[in-house]
């Protein structure tokens, strides 16, 4: 965590001197054991790596980065050539009257700084007066003295005036002359009468600054859930929009305790691999509907995005099959043609069940063939015979069969003396 001002800090930088001379390693900074590795303060640091070059004065970027309470950070010039070193506290020229700073950026990588801000070096820009004097010291901690008892009173007095809006913290100019109250609130808020009120209570000119949860955030400090210190607190400062979308790429459950930071927003972590996330995704088939198999329809339960792998269940079962990206692709192009493989494994359709084939079924053919040609080879003899009936002087007349005619016996008609004897 850093340290109560969050200015005294050195950023970790190595200094000697006479308390140093023993090993020549001193950590410059408050060196209370609370801003971080190495003794020094680490709020919003800017490693200097170019620390060890030195370039004669005449020739330095006269331009110098100053830190202030919560890790705000200003530009000045130093049109004195004061030599000063990383953690030295110099009093500075502000709107009205002065405040006390610490140095923690100067020479070539302010230039850098200012080029990637896009900020102009003009005749208007403030000046470094001095070196802090340990008078000036004094006075620097009597004023954030002020600082914790002043936010309490300001927000009773808030309380009162029944503002929508949620005081953060409290900053007093080194010369006890400015106040500046920040803030967040949702919606426009009416602060008029408050500034009157506050001005009468502290004796002081007072600034309110509307603030976003997440540099209140970064001001307020504090450890993520992944256990390390907040990197609004420490280096982010550039806060770009997060939305639900890239949870939704990383497979991240959309649980709104789990997504969302100390400022209640999403957290800002969310978009450190989005980038990544999304070229891998390009490889990865969107299935849109369960895989069709003979066992069922399988369902997508997860993907391993870098390993490439995609997991099936059965709606039956509760295992999870791993299938590599191109067996899903095998499988999508066979549902879509109407192809439904026996499996995972085996992709090949289910074929249908044959019955054995039996000695009349392989000669069902020749049977066919037996049958058509002996209708044709059917003599007319053998219809039956179609007797008509006849008059009483008529006698019937037997029908004959031009083809083949049948012999004919002729019947001697037998009287009654005629019967055979018995």
């Amino acid at each position: 965590m850093s340290c109560k001002s969050c200015t005294t800090g050195g950023c970790g930088s190595r200094s000697g001197g006479s308390s140093s001379a023993a090993n020549g390693t001193a950590v410059a900074g408050c060196s209370s054991g609370g801003c971080g590795t190495g003794g020094g303060c680490n709020k919003l640091n800017s490693f200097d790596w170019l620390s060890d070059m030195v370039l004669p004065v005449t020739q330095r970027f006269d331009v110098v980065e100053i830190k202030f309470k919560g890790g705000r950070k200003e530009y000045f010039r130093n049109v004195h050539q004061l030599d000063l070193t990383t953690g030295d506290f110099v009093v500075v020229e502000m709107a009205s009257g002065y405040h006390l700073g610490s140095v923690s950026l100067q020479g070539e990588l302010v230039r850098l700084q200012l080029k990637k801000k896009s900020l102009q070096i003009t005749d208007d820009m403030k000046v470094i007066h001095r070196v802090a004097t340990p008078k000036d010291l004094e006075k620097h901690e009597q004023s954030i003295a002020r600082d914790l008892p002043s936010m309490y009173r300001a927000r009773e007095i808030i309380r009162d005036l029944n503002l929508n809006m949620k005081l953060s913290d409290v900053e007093f100019q080194s010369d006890n002359s400015k106040a500046t109250f920040y803030y967040s609130s949702e919606e426009r808020v009416d602060f008029r009468e408050l500034i009157k009120l506050l001005a009468a209570e502290f004796k002081v000119r007072v600034e309110m600054r509307q603030i976003s949860l997440r540099q209140e955030a970064g001001r307020l400090g504090g450890i993520g859930s992944c256990g390390r210190e907040l990197c609004c607190s420490t280096w982010l400062t550039d806060f770009k929009n997060i939305t639900t979308s890239a949870a939704r790429y990383q497979n991240l459950s959309l649980n709104p305790a789990k997504l969302s930071g100390q400022c209640g927003r999403l957290k800002c972590c969310l978009n450190y691999e989005l980038d990544t996330y999304v070229d891998a995704l390009r490889d990865i088939p969107a299935v849109d509907k369960p895989l069709e198999t003979t066992k069922g329809r399988a369902f997508l339960q997860k993907t391993d995005i870098f390993r490439k792998i995609m997991w099936f269940g059965y709606s039956s079962e509760s295992t999870w099959h791993p299938l590599p990206i191109s067996r899903v692709l095998e499988i999508l192009d066979l549902n879509a043609k109407g192809v439904i493989p026996e499996s995972f494994d085996v992709l090949t359709p289910v074929a249908e069940k044959k019955e054995a084939a039996t000695p009349a079924a392989l000669n069902s053919d020749l049977d066919k063939l037996d049958k058509k040609y002996a209708i044709k080879q059917v003599p007319a003899a053998k219809k039956k015979k179609k007797k008509k009936k006849k008059g009483p002087g008529e006698t019937e007349a037997a029908v004959s069969q031009p083809a083949a005619p049948a012999p004919q016996t002729e019947k001697k008609q037998r009287g009654p003396g005629n019967r055979r004897p018995s």
